[in-house]
């Protein structure tokens, strides 16, 4: 994974404090007092974009696309696991020092979302599935048949859609923070 610790940014974060229309869209994400993510104010460089992104719901205060349908927990478990995959660790810090723990994960599981493969363990076999699910996309942009059959067993169509939509948003994110190579934020 990239070291977004000992890179300079390529692309400067909006500095604060943020003009008004701006500003308005970042207290809608963070709760007060909380700096925001570097990432964030990267994409206020555009800020067309950075308020229809707020504007539209697309980005909201648990991250992108979150409409409250996929269980806190799996869906915390598909961003991380994706930037795991996508070789993200940027966004993979953000998350696990902001609000992976929030959604249900534990430690352990954080932990293990960063190895090879997860640990049955930890996980049940529909995490499992969904943890190979992104594997496959983000490694292979395949599904394999195996993988089909497991996820089918504990998800319906409109629940694979959404996870693969999430999935391709935070292989976004990951190309987005390969190429501004944002700094390294530090909520601990």
């Amino acid at each position: 994974m990239n070291d977004p610790t000992t890179a300079a940014p390529r692309i400067a974060p909006r500095t604060l404090p943020l003009p008004p229309e701006l500003a308005e869209r970042m207290a809608r994400l963070l709760p007060p007092g909380v700096a925001p993510p570097q990432i964030f104010l990267t994409v206020a460089r555009h800020g067309e974009l950075f308020m229809e992104m707020v504007d539209s719901g697309f980005l909201g205060p648990t991250g992108l696309a979150d409409r409250r349908r996929l269980p806190p927990l799996l869906r915390e478990a598909l961003v991380l696991r994706t930037c795991t995959m996508a070789r993200c660790d940027y966004e993979f810090n953000l998350h696990e020092q902001t609000i992976s723990r929030r959604m249900g994960l534990s430690s352990a599981q954080i932990e293990d979302l960063r190895r090879p493969a997860p640990d049955p363990v930890l996980w049940t076999p529909a995490l499992i599935a969904a943890l190979r699910l992104v594997d496959g996309l983000v490694t292979r942009i395949a599904v394999d048949d195996a993988t089909w059959a497991a996820l089918r067993e504990h998800f319906d169509e409109p629940a694979l859609i959404e996870m693969t939509q999430l999935v391709g948003h935070y292989t976004g994110v990951a190309m987005l923070a390969a190429l501004a190579r944002p700094a390294w934020d530090r909520y601990r």
